[in-house]
C-alpha cells in the first residue's frame, strides 16, 4: 500500500507543479484526504475543518521530516514556507467531516463518551471535539485513523509537541482506545 501511496504521490506532484491557483495544487491532497475533505482512504485523515494552525504545524514537520510518511514527505519537501500557510488556510476552510450514517450502538457510544470526559479529551480538543489552534479536531475524523493515532501515543511512536497524549494514553486500554475512536467518529 505504501508503493502505491507513494507512486501516487510522485504522480501528483509532476501534475500539481504546473498547477497555479491553490485549488488546481490541493488536488493533490484530495487523491488521499478526500475531494471534499473527508477521506475515503484507509487510515487516512480527514481534513474538513481542521485548524489552520494545527494543519500548518503538520506541514511543516512532515517537509522537515520531523512527522514521517513517505508520501507526504515527499509531497511536502517542495513546499515554500508561504505554501505551508497557504494551504493551512485553505484546510481550515473547508467543510468539516459528516459523521457516518450509523449514529452508533448506544451502550458503546456510552463507554466511550465516558471515557473522553474520564481521560479529559474535551478539555484540550473543546467539548465538541473541533480542536483550538494547534490542537487537531477529532469530531467525525475516521474512526480507523482514530484507532491507529491513539495507539501510536499509546506506545510511543507518534509524538506530540509535547508529552500530554503520551502521558495520556498511557493507561488507556486497547479496547478503550476502540471505543474512543468509535465515538469520536460519531459526534453528532
Amino acid at each position: 500500500m505504501r508503493k502505491i501511496l507513494t507512486a501516487l504521490a510522485f504522480a501528483l506532484i509532476a501534475a500539481s507543479a504546473s498547477a497555479e491557483t491553490l485549488e488546481e495544487r490541493f488536488v493533490t491532497c484530495q487523491a488521499c484526504h478526500g475531494e471534499k475533505g473527508q477521506s475515503e482512504t484507509e487510515n487516512t485523515p480527514s481534513l474538513g475543518g481542521q485548524q489552520a494552525p494545527y494543519a500548518l504545524i503538520q506541514l511543516f514537520m512532515f517537509r522537515e521530516k520531523l512527522r514521517t510518511f513517505e508520501p507526504m514527505n515527499d509531497l511536502a519537501k517542495a513546499l515554500t514556507d508561504d505554501d505551508l500557510r497557504n494551504f493551512s488556510d485553505y484546510i481550515a476552510k473547508i467543510p468539516k467531516p459528516v459523521p457516518p450514517a450509523d449514529a452508533g450502538e448506544p451502550a458503546r457510544m456510552q463507554r466511550g463518551q465516558a471515557l473522553a470526559q474520564q481521560y479529559l479529551c474535551n478539555n484540550c480538543h473543546k467539548p465538541d471535539f473541533s480542536g483550538n489552534d494547534n490542537v487537531p479536531r477529532i469530531a467525525n475524523q475516521r474512526e480507523d485513523y482514530l484507532a491507529k493515532t491513539l495507539g501510536e501515543y499509546k506506545d510511543n511512536s507518534r509524538h506530540g509537541y509535547d508529552g500530554t497524549m503520551a502521558d495520556v494514553m498511557g493507561s488507556v486500554t486497547k479496547e478503550q482506545i476502540a471505543d474512543l475512536a468509535y465515538y469520536i467518529a460519531r459526534l453528532r
